[in-house]
């Protein structure tokens, strides 16, 4: 084979990234965030809020969480340009500023992740019953062996962080990520994160939501709070904390349906109407039951004695409308949230937040969140469909995917005039997609 001769130039642009143009403009045409973010603080000299913030922005859909990762894009003529900054900071300012400014530039960031998805009018999708899936759940990030504010022991077993996360739709868009310490019980002020994510899905459909939770937020002050909002209901699991599971069994045995299984294994499944009182008022809730009798395990051996197996699940639904089956299904359902949860920790690279500070890495987590919602909407738009470069379908793509396939593109930048060019390879098998979401994104109106 032929030896290729390096060279770089010394004249032309290219860049690696030129799907930092798209990023651009989700964030300059569809969100105030400019604006909002220099509000927060006035400053009377030195780099913009905004440039500190876009900045940081950048970096999270290239897929880098680091500080020092800014240093390699200060003398990015296309990094700055894509993004509309004035200047790019470097590592210094970005981390002085983020620890001087970290509440107010959350509060900021917070509100435009949901603003951009509703301004750019993404789609979330509901499932075939017509409830749009709100899906809150926490999830462990390791960050052990180190001495940040806020590690300590998560229930995973190691030191790190428990963020509380909210998704809505089937698409995933994340409506807010909250920083928790690693010791923190999930229902630990879990009432007030409830409240501010169910108002936040509320700005992007009207559509019935139905709320998953998994069993660590099992209490009567979460099935009560959602008894009180109109067009919301749940499905809850049930924690059985100290329940005699052979009681259970002997009601299932005569109060339940038996399902068919294998041998050595029966399952009996039934719902009931449980009565609670909280604060004087009176309650009633709907609650379905599963209970597993298991002779003979999956791998064929007997067991000395049978192995019995108590599952639930709370649900605001009625018998009615959806039977014990649909609640058991629609709560499987909620799995699906690991997967968002992974994006966030492996393809935004922020499993071990950057700062030693909690509400520093705190806003890092809702920066991630906004910058989150930007690639899952350059996904759905430009991934999806028959003339894309990813070939299998899906009904969304991992944040992973579209930062290989139309973030990190190469391309050549050219400046005629007061025109700016991309040029990219004749062979480029995302041309097509980048030009679809690029032309989408500026046919639609822009923020006001």
């Amino acid at each position: 084979m032929k030896r290729f001769i390096l060279e770089k130039s010394g004249e032309e642009f290219y860049t690696s990234h030129s799907g930092l143009a798209l990023v651009g403009a989700c964030i300059n045409r569809f969100t105030d965030f400019k604006k909002r973010i220099n509000d927060v603080s006035p400053r009377s000299g030195g780099i913009s809020h905004a440039d500190i913030a876009r900045s940081y922005l950048g970096l999270l859909c290239l897929g880098k969480s680091d500080y020092d990762a800014i240093t390699d894009r200060r003398e990015d003529r296309y990094f700055q340009t894509s993004l509309g900054l004035s200047v790019v900071p470097s590592a210094e300012t970005l981390r002085q500023r983020f620890d001087a400014e970290a509440d107010l530039f959350r509060i900021v960031t917070n509100y435009c992740a949901v603003d951009f998805v509703n301004r750019a009018r993404g789609l979330v999708t509901s499932l075939g019953n017509g409830y749009v899936p709100l899906d809150v759940d926490v999830f462990p990030m390791d960050n052990s062996d180190t001495k940040k504010e806020g590690v300590s022991r998560t229930y995973h077993g190691y030191d790190g962080y428990a963020p509380i996360a909210a998704y809505l739709g089937l698409e995933g868009w994340c409506l807010e990520v909250e920083l928790r310490e690693g010791k923190q019980h999930s229902q630990d002020e879990f009432i007030p994160f409830l409240l501010r994510v169910l108002s936040s899905a509320r700005r992007l459909t009207q559509a019935p939501i139905l709320v998953r939770l998994d069993g660590a937020h099992d209490a009567l002050d979460t099935r009560a709070e959602l008894a009180g909002h109109a067009g919301v209901d749940y499905v809850l699991k049930w924690n059985p904390r100290r329940q005699d599971e052979a009681a259970w069994l002997s009601r299932a045995a005569k109060e339940g349906r038996e399902l068919s299984a294998r041998e050595g294994k029966r399952v009996w499944l039934f719902s009931e109407m449980v009565p609670q009182k909280k604060d004087g008022e009176n309650y009633t809730f709907r609650r379905v039951v599963r209970v597993t009798q298991r002779t003979i395990d999956k791998r064929g051996q007997c067991l000395l004695s049978p192995e019995i197996t108590l599952e639930g699940w709370w649900t605001s639904l009625s018998a009615d409308a959806f039977s014990d089956e649909e609640v058991i299904g629609l709560y499987q359902g909620h799995g699906t949230s690991e997967q968002f949860h992974s994006e966030f920790k492996t393809d935004l690279d922020i499993e071990r937040l950057p700062s030693g500070k909690f509400a520093t890495n705190a806003l890092v987590l809702s920066m991630a969140a906004f910058a989150y919602n930007i690639l899952r909407f350059i996904g759905q738009l430009g991934l999806l469909g028959d003339r894309t470069p990813v070939r299998h379908a899906a009904k969304r793509r991992r944040i992973k995917t579209v930062i290989q396939e139309l973030i990190y593109l190469a391309a050549r930048m050219i400046e005629s005039g007061r025109r700016l060019k991309l040029r990219f390879s004749r062979h480029c098998p995302a041309f097509e997609a980048f030009g679809k979401v690029y032309g989408t994104l500026f046919a639609k109106p822009a923020y006001g």
